[in-house]
This record gives structure tokens, sequence and C-alpha cells, in this order.
């Protein structure tokens, strides 16, 4: 069994660091056992401050426990299948209370836990029962969502005197003989990392009586430091050396040159500290654009010292003040331009689709098409030619478009051809002048003599002979 697993705390009063987090954990339980259901509780932390092992001991208390880590697969069915069944049910035990624990819900990510966190949602809506999730990076997006479900509570790095003591206690329990600088010197390096600090013990001491500075300094490794302690670094210290250890973080390198950019005007006081320091950061993102058009990037590191050192020493002196850091605002900004930022880009797919123009080429002619959604006949044909929404409309104009009134053209009478009207207008005409000629008196066709009239015999054969218009018109 290693060590970790060895010691690991089993009560509260064990835990090392955090006592205000844990007394506000006993209020919870308490709550949840007066019947007085409570918000799920979110464990953000580093690694090593005990998120897992506060867990396990609040499901001491309710005695009925299901655990889904990070190794197991969770995947909206299967959360469902497991998780969601638990938290519809009673518990046989201890006030038919069980407690729910996800651990590392901000690593779910990949087709193996698609829908994942849809269904955690779902079931901190619809549970009966308490919870607990813990997760690592308090600005991941996926707990963008939970994150208002839940009851946050962060969990702060285990002092250095705190990781000493317990390295002493593990040393006596174990019969192993340790100086204190040493002790001290693997509390400092642990980083407030409390169990990355006994597994250092546990790798020095295996076969050893006696750790002495020889073993520490064999036992050296590379440390990397999380986001806020490479932005405080920069902002606190005008050692190059001390920046350039700081930086070595596992996360986005431009997402560090983000979180530095919002907080200088929080830590530096004079203009002209402020401006070279901007000076800097506008320098380093160059080279960050120039990585990723030429896929080239050991551009980064040019970036990576002109954000560290170069920042660092752009002030004259360092402040000795609490200054309370925060994340980029740069993202609450996108969050909320999101919906107008994907109408622009409708907008101008349909225009470059249209007039067959590039989209960048389109949204430099917006300031344009305002002008031109002035006249409202003008809009109007535009919309009907682009046909845009209202919504796309406002882009431009914010009143609604109203149809123009057009004049309507008389239309002309339309000539219809074909053997069927034609046969209907000679059926019509040969009716009209039968009627013509039984209104006029008989003439006789003969005369007195008995021979035919001259005159009537003479019109019959100047009368013209009717056209076969039709095919079925017969004489």
């Amino acid at each position: 069994m290693s060590w970790t697993e060895k010691y690991r705390p089993g009560s509260f009063d064990e835990v090392v660091g955090n006592q205000k987090i844990i007394a506000e954990i006993k209020e919870w339980i308490k709550a949840w056992k007066a019947g007085k259901p409570q918000k799920p509780l979110l464990l953000v932390g580093p690694p090593g401050t005990g998120k897992t092992t506060l867990a396990h001991i609040i499901g001491k208390e309710f005695s009925d426990t299901l655990e889904l880590n990070a190794s197991d697969r969770r995947s909206q069915d299967a959360l469902m299948r497991s998780a969601g069944e638990a938290s519809a049910t009673r518990s046989l035990f201890n006030h038919d209370l069980k407690l729910i624990i996800l651990d590392e819900v901000d690593g779910i990510h990949g087709n193996e836990d698609r829908g994942g966190v849809q269904a955690i949602n779902r079931i901190i809506k619809e549970s009966r029962h308490p919870m607990v999730l813990t997760a690592n990076d308090p600005y991941s997006k996926r707990l963008q969502s939970i994150k208002p479900r839940c009851r946050v509570l962060n969990l702060r790095k285990v002092h250095t005197s705190s990781i000493a003591a317990a390295l002493r206690r593990i040393c006596r329990a174990e019969g192993i003989e340790c100086p204190d600088d040493v002790l001290k010197e693997l509390a400092k390096r642990s980083r407030g990392d409390l169990r990355s600090a006994i597994n250092d013990l546990e790798a020095m001491a295996e076969g050893e009586e006696r750790i002495g500075e020889e073993l520490l300094k064999m036992g050296e490794k590379d440390a990397t430091s999380n986001l806020f302690d490479a932005v405080r670094a920069v902002l606190k210290s005008r050692d190059v050396s001390k920046v350039r250890e700081a930086m070595r973080v596992d996360d986005d390198p431009t997402l560090v040159l983000e979180f530095i950019a919002e907080n200088v005007p929080r830590e530096y006081e004079k203009p002209e500290e402020i401006s070279r320091a901007y000076d800097m950061l506008s320098r380093a993102d160059i080279f960050f654009g120039r990585a990723v058009r030429t896929r080239n990037y050991t551009y980064w590191r040019y970036a990576s010292e002109l954000m560290g050192p170069g920042v660092a020493l752009a002030k004259d002196k360092t402040y000795r003040k609490f200054v309370r850091y925060t994340g980029s605002s740069s993202f609450r900004i996108l969050g909320k331009t999101r919906k107008q930022r994907s109408l622009r880009d409708s907008v101008a797919a349909r225009m470059a689709g249209k007039m067959h123009i590039s989209p960048k080429v389109a949204i430099s002619m917006f300031p344009y098409m305002e002008i031109l959604f002035e006249n409202d006949e003008m809009a109007y044909d535009i919309s009907e030619f682009l046909e845009l929404t209202d919504e796309e409309i406002k882009l431009f104009r914010k009143r609604k478009i109203k149809a123009p009134k057009r004049k309507k053209t008389p239309r002309k009478a339309e000539n219809k051809v074909g053997p069927l009207y034609s046969q209907k207008k000679d059926e019509g005409a040969d009716k009209s002048r039968k009627d013509k000629a039984a209104k006029t008196p008989s003439k006789s066709s003969k005369r007195d003599d008995g021979s035919p009239d001259e005159s009537s015999s003479s019109s019959d054969d100047k009368k013209p002979k009717e056209k076969q218009t039709s095919l079925f018109q017969f004489s």
C-alpha cells in the first residue's frame, strides 16, 4: 500500500489545511440530516489539496456512497444508468440519504464521455440525495453550466509548514530519520501539493533508514506552476530566473498572456510602467500570430520571454500590496456577444454567396449597408434580395421594414389564341348574322316570269367564304 493511501485522513480532524472549508462542509451535512436539502458541493482546487479525501470523509457521514471517478466511462447513458438511477432511489440506511460523488468533472471530454455534462445537470436537477463534485480547473468550460447549480468551495494549497509537519509525522511512524531542513525543502518543492510531497518522501525513503541532503538532490524533479502562480510571479517579482521558472505552466501560453494583460493595471501604478508592460505583451502577441501562420512554434520562446521577464522588468520596483487577480474579461465579452457575432457571420455568408465576394469584404461593407437601410424602399429590396430575417435586419436598422406601396400597372387585354378560342369566335359571328337576317324582310328569289333574281345570285357570289379555323369546324 502506498503511503498516500496508508496515511489518508479518515476524519475531518486529520485533514491538513482548509479549516474554513471544513467548517462549511460540516454545516452542509447538518442541514441535510435535518431534512433541509442543499445544493451539491463543488470542491475546486489544484491537485493534492484533499478534494477526493474530503468527499470520502463526507461519504462516511451518510454511510451509503456511490462514486464515479475519472477512470470510469462517464457518457450520458452511463451516468444516467448509474448515478441517475441512484439519485432517484432511496437508501435503506442513515436517514434514507446516500452520497453521490462525481470526481474530476472538468475532465469529461471525448467521444467516450459524450453528453456527460448534460447528464450531470439533469442529475443535479432531479436528485433527492446529497452530491459532491470535484474539479481541478475553476475556469473550465465544462463547469460553466454546472457551477450555478452548485455551492462552490475553493480549496487552497496546503501551506509549506503544514506539509512539513505531516511529513514529520509520517517519518516518525515509519521509523525514518530525516532532518527538518530536508523536510522543509520537500514541502517547498511540492508547491502546496501534499500528495506529491508524500510520494517524494516515500521514493527517497525506500530501503533507507535516514534521508540526507544527497538523496534530496538526487530526487529533484522538474516542477510546474499553475496559471495564477505564473501571473503572480511576473507581476510581483523582478527576478528573471524566478519568473522563467514560474512561466513553466501546462496551460496554453496565449491564455497566460490574456491573464497577465488583464491584471497589469491592477498591480502596476505608474502609467509609463503600464505602457511598457503592454508594449511587451503586444510584441509577444505578434510572435504568437507568426507561430500560428507559419506552424513554426519556436516563436513561442520569444513570446514567453517578452510576456514573462519583459513584463516583469517593465516596472521600476515591486509593489508590496495585496491584489486580487482575476481571469480574462475577454472571455466574458465574447460570451455576451456570441449571438451578435453569429448573426454577423450568417449575414456575411449570405452576402458573399449572392454578391460573389468574400465574407471579410462583406463585413467591411456593413457601415454602408446601415446607410442604405435608412431608406425604407431600398431596405426592403435589399432584405428581399438577401433573404434576411428580422433578427438579421436589426444589424443595420432598429425599426422594422414596412413594405413600400407600389403603383399598380393596368393589365393589357390578353389575346387568347388557339383553335378552341377561334371556334367560339366564329360561332358567335354566325349567331349575330342569323339574328340580323331574321329582322330584315325576305326578298323573292324569283321574278314574275319565273327566272331567278340576278341581284340575289350576285349577292350570294359576292359573299366571302368562311375560313376553316378549327379542326372541329365543318362546312
